[in-house]
């Protein structure tokens, strides 16, 4: 029996997925009880009236070319929220099995487990060492016991900091076939070039759904998780501009894909939006994302200085990410400061260790301007 098997929920691994409509490209669709006319209004290129095609291959074959994987180790999601809860979903057991999470951090890996009543089980970061990954204590805490998933962000939400990679695999190693390690990249294009790929390592199995042609092929690395029991979230919300589409990716070796399939709607991204993003995804695209950023990374460190100087201002954490964690004799006050010029910062208090910070998301020069005025 395979490790995913013997880490899956019991009911999941005999559940028979619904069988959905059979989708062909050009064929007339006659089995879906769908309404044969389009809707007034209904511009889209497929017809609104019609599903979308589940796990349309057009969008998997761009995002396995942008993210270089293999279309088999590849899930679209409803944003990397929806990825987060189907895992829970697919491993744990209500009252029985946990996660493990490491704050401050994501607050959704968390509701997630709750919502599924499956108990979370924290190891907080080490916050005398930049907030980095308590390996040891993370493997001791796992071993043995009820935990199932694994879940690290990486830059970290909301401290901005990477975590290394070589501590995420040294503890994917240790449970090899006790858990499976979800390392969150939502931020990650925004960290060094050499962190995106970290995680993945080469491989030489090209399968038939590979998105890629045989010429690409010779020019391109298709990677995989380094680790079996390693998976990967990518999103399209940050760096791409994209968040109001809510589309998430998962990465992770097929047995893991095959299993989560189970659990997703058949129809769980919309038509609307699957054409918008298989259009914003052109060339054009990814040849001006990196002088966004370039533009993005640039003023995250501007800023960084400039906050760093204010009066009010006790530090300014390094970050990874497309925002500052900044820390405040009164934080409270700097939020209302923020709010009577109308602008919105993050509250970060509730956060553990934390109490007096708040998050700042880096935005245009003009308006990173207008934030630094208001707490000068």
């Amino acid at each position: 029996m395979s490790w995913v098997r013997r880490l899956a929920r019991p009911d999941i691994l005999a559940l028979e997925p619904y069988e959905y409509a059979t989708w062909r490209e050009g064929f007339t669709r006659l089995n879906a009880n769908e309404l044969p006319w389009r809707a007034s209004g209904d511009e889209s290129d497929a017809g609104l009236n019609r599903y979308p095609e589940p796990q349309a291959r057009a969008l998997i074959e761009r995002l396995a070319h942008l993210y270089r994987v293999s279309a088999g180790t590849l899930l679209i999601c409803r944003g990397s929220d929806e990825a987060i809860d189907l895992l829970v979903r697919a491993f744990c057991r209500a009252g029985e099995d946990a996660v493990a999470v490491c704050p401050p951090t994501f607050g959704m890996y968390a509701v997630a487990a709750r919502i599924q009543g499956a108990r979370v089980i924290e190891v907080p970061l080490l916050a005398k060492k930049g907030f980095a990954l308590d390996t040891s204590t993370l493997v001791e805490r796992c071993t043995g016991g009820p935990v199932k998933l694994v879940f690290l962000c990486s830059p970290n939400n909301p401290t901005g900091n990477l975590l290394d990679a070589s501590a995420i695999l040294e503890v994917a190693d240790a449970l090899a076939g006790r858990a499976l390690v979800v390392v969150d990249q939502a931020y990650i294009e925004f960290a060094s070039d050499t962190a995106v790929d970290a995680l993945l390592t080469r491989t030489p199995v090209l399968t038939a759904e590979s998105a890629l042609t045989s010429t690409e092929i010779k020019d391109t690395l298709l990677r995989v998780p380094r680790a079996p029991n390693l998976a990967i979230l990518r999103t399209l919300s940050k760096a791409h501009g994209l968040a109001g589409a809510r589309l998430g990716t998962l990465v992770a070796r097929p047995d893991v894909i095959e299993l989560v399939r189970k659990v997703i709607p058949p129809y769980a991204v919309p038509q609307v939006i699957l054409e918008a993003v298989i259009a914003l995804l052109s060339p054009l695209h990814l040849r001006t994302l990196p002088r966004r950023i370039a533009q993005v990374r640039a003023e995250r460190t501007r800023m960084q200085q400039a906050l760093a100087a204010l009066p009010g201002v006790t530090g300014v954490l390094p970050s990874d990410a497309n925002f500052l964690l900044a820390r405040f004799t009164d934080p409270a006050q700097a939020l209302e400061r923020a709010s009577a010029a109308r602008l919105l910062v993050r509250d970060a208090r509730s956060y553990p260790g934390l109490q007096d910070a708040l998050r700042i998301t880096i935005g245009t020069p003009e308006q990173n301007d207008m934030l630094l005025r208001t707490w000068i």
